[in-house]
This record gives structure tokens, C-alpha cells and sequence, in this order.
């Protein structure tokens, strides 16, 4: 049974207070030497003071209603059986902090579902089972993310590193493939700093691509155990290749990711996209941050975007530093760039604007 809330709302003299029905949960709900509590009350800068199996939680009454909704969600995970460790404490707070979840995106290119309250509420429902472990979504839009891979034949998504971007897309495909509704999964990523070319590498075609292909390889494993994902391979229901690769076929059956497409030209993306066959899905990941083409080349990412969103089959979900979800220290780093990126392109426009 879920927790049931005795106060609607917490005021300075009236704590929110919560009731768990199940006292052999409580241990890990708390962690140990009450841990997690601590990285609650610490990160939503509320107090909360335990007796037995009843929490009271004094504070801000947003703060206190994000810190109800947090420790609801966590019980509910060790209901299910599923484990909670710091990372899903902070992946809670993430869920239920508002703060964490501020559209950047017009009305057309959001999905319903990213909407705050849609997400929160229904997040358990959008666990990804594969063979070695159940993934759920650490925010919101990772949630709206996970939704938009479900219900969309292609799917962008934006954003910083850290968001869960490839990570998410090759879990869903690895999903899609275990219960039988595609045959087949395709990753691939640009080989930019090769021009594509890759026949001046040194090694044989395996040797020459591995280098930009590992980060995808590497999502494989955690999701499949070591042999099948090199049985698959072999067998050909798991392919990972160059985008120079992608040409002149029809992918049909199949679960396509295109990584780091920031990367890719307007020509490129435009094959890569009419690629997409009966029963094909395709999810294609980057940051438009991050492009390393020659200066000059537009990224065939943000044009494709331009283009698309908005038209009926496709979702664009946009990642903020917000929804990074690594070491706390990423976030941070990110951020750190991006002020730094933004304050030179407002030194850039004032400069233009005395000079003329």
C-alpha cells in the first residue's frame, strides 16, 4: 500500500506529515545512518523528523510537497522489489523538484508527456526491462524522452552530455528487440574527424571504426549479457556501423540510432533520415553544442529539427543541464561552458553593435 498523507500542504507551524505501512521498507527507504533522508533535506532545504513509520517534513511548502513526492516515489520502488541507492534519491528529488522542470521548448516541439504531474505520477510505468536491468527515468523529460521513443517513429533528442540522450535510446531499442516488435537494431554515429574517410585509418574495417562506435557498444553491454550481444552481432540482429554506411540501403524492422548527428551535413542527415522503412523506428541523438564540422558546414541536426518538429510522426524532446544526470559535477561543468559561451557571444553582438 502507498503512503497516505495526513496534511495537504505544510506551513511553518503545521509539518506535512506521512504514514508508510510497511516497517521493513523503512530501513531502505532511510538508508543508512539515515542517509538518504539527509540528501533530501539537504537538496530541497527541508527538515524531516521521523517516529516509527511517521515522517513529518517542515519547510517551504513547495520544497515540503517535492520531498512528500520523493519519498512516495522511493517507497514505491521498494514495493516493486527495486533497489535505491543515492542515484535514485537524487534521481526522486529531480522528479519532483518543479525547479527541474522548465520547458526550453515551444509548445509543438514538447510532448504531452512532458508536462509536469504526467510524468511524476506515472514514471514507474516507463521501466525499461532488458536482459540485465530495469532503467527508469532519472526527470522529467528523460520520462517525456522514454514516452516519445515509445509512441513516435523518429524521435530528436537535444541536449547537453550526461542527459541519457543514447543512453535511454538504446535501452528502448534493446526493449523493442527482446519482446519481438522490431528484428533488428542499427546503431550508428558519424565519423567526423575522419571525414568519413575512413580508409586512411590504419587496421582492418573493424579496427578503423571501433574507436567512434565504442560509446554505443559500451550502451549494448550494460543493457545484454557479453554473449549475446556478441551472438547478435554476429547474426547480424545487432549492427553497428559508420554512417557512410547507411547509404543506398532500406531499413526496415529495425530500430535505427544515429549518435552525435550534430555531426552530420544537411546531405547526410537527409539520406540517413529517408533510410527509415515499414515497421522502422529511429531515434537520433546530439548537441548543437558540440558540433565539430568545418566552419562554415551547417549541422544537418539543426536543420532537420528546424524542418521537422511540429509535423505528425515525430517528437523532439530538448535536454536541459538540468536533466544531466551523471556525477554532480557534469552539471556543473556544463553550466560552467555554457555561461562561459554565452558570455562571449553577448561580448561578440555588444562589440558588433559599437562598431557600427
Amino acid at each position: 500500500m502507498s503512503p497516505a498523507s495526513f496534511s495537504s500542504q505544510a506551513t511553518p507551524d503545521q509539518p506535512l506529515q506521512l504514514q508508510f505501512d510497511d516497517n521493513s521498507l523503512l530501513p531502505l527507504l532511510f538508508g543508512e545512518h539515515d542517509q538518504h533522508l539527509a540528501r533530501v533535506e539537504q537538496q530541497l532545504n527541508v527538515s524531516i523528523a521521523t517516529r516509527g513509520n511517521k515522517i513529518a517534513i517542515t519547510g517551504d511548502p513547495d520544497a515540503a510537497a517535492a520531498a512528500e513526492q520523493t519519498l512516495n516515489a522511493l517507497y514505491r520502488r521498494l514495493e516493486k522489489g527495486m533497489s535505491v541507492d543515492r542515484n535514485e534519491v537524487d534521481a526522486a528529488i529531480r522528479m519532483s523538484d518543479s525547479s527541474a522542470d522548465k520547458p526550453s521548448d515551444p509548445p509543438a516541439a514538447q510532448p504531452a508527456q512532458a508536462k509536469r504531474g504526467a510524468t511524476q505520477v506515472h514514471a514507474e510505468d516507463l521501466a525499461i526491462r532488458t536482459k540485465r536491468k530495469t532503467i527508469t527515468p532519472r526527470s522529467n523529460r528523460q520520462a517525456s524522452y522514454i514516452q516519445a521513443l515509445r509512441d513516435h517513429d523518429l524521435v530528436f533528442g537535444l541536449g547537453p552530455a550526461g542527459t541519457g540522450k543514447t543512453y535511454l535510446a538504446v535501452a528502448v531499442a534493446v526493449e523493442e528487440l527482446l519482446q519481438g516488435r522490431v528484428d533488428r537494431i542499427i546503431l550508428s554515429r558519424p565519423a567526423v574527424e575522419a571525414g568519413e574517410r575512413l580508409g586512411f585509418l590504419p587496421g582492418d574495417l573493424r579496427e578503423k571504426v571501433d574507436p567512434y562506435l565504442r560509446p554505443l557498444q559500451d550502451a549494448l553491454y550494460e543493457m545484454l549479457p557479453a554473449e549475446q550481444v556478441v551472438r547478435r552481432l554476429s547474426s547480424g540482429e545487432i549492427e553497428v556501423a559508420p554512417l557512410a554506411f547507411m547509404r543506398g540501403r532500406t531499413l526496415s524492422n529495425s530500430f535505427v540510432i544515429l549518435d552525435e548527428a550534430q555531426n552530420t551535413t544537411a546531405v547526410q542527415m537527409k539520406m540517413f533520415l529517408t533510410r527509415l522503412g515499414e515497421n522502422g523506428r529511429m531515434a537520433i541523438t546530439g548537441d548543437l553544442s558540440q558540433v565539430d564540422l568545418p566552419k562554415g558546414e551547417p549541422s544537418g541536426l539543426r536543420d532537420a529539427c528546424e524542418l521537422l518538429t511540429g509535423m505528425e510522426g515525430v517528437g523532439v524532446v530538448r535536454f536541459t543541464d538540468a536533466d544531466v544526470v551523471r556525477h554532480p559535477l557534469v552539471t556543473k561543468i556544463v553550466r560552467a561552458y555554457e555561461a562561459r559561451d554565452k558570455n562571449r557571444s553577448d561580448r561578440r553582438h555588444d562589440g558588433g553593435g559599437n562598431a557600427g
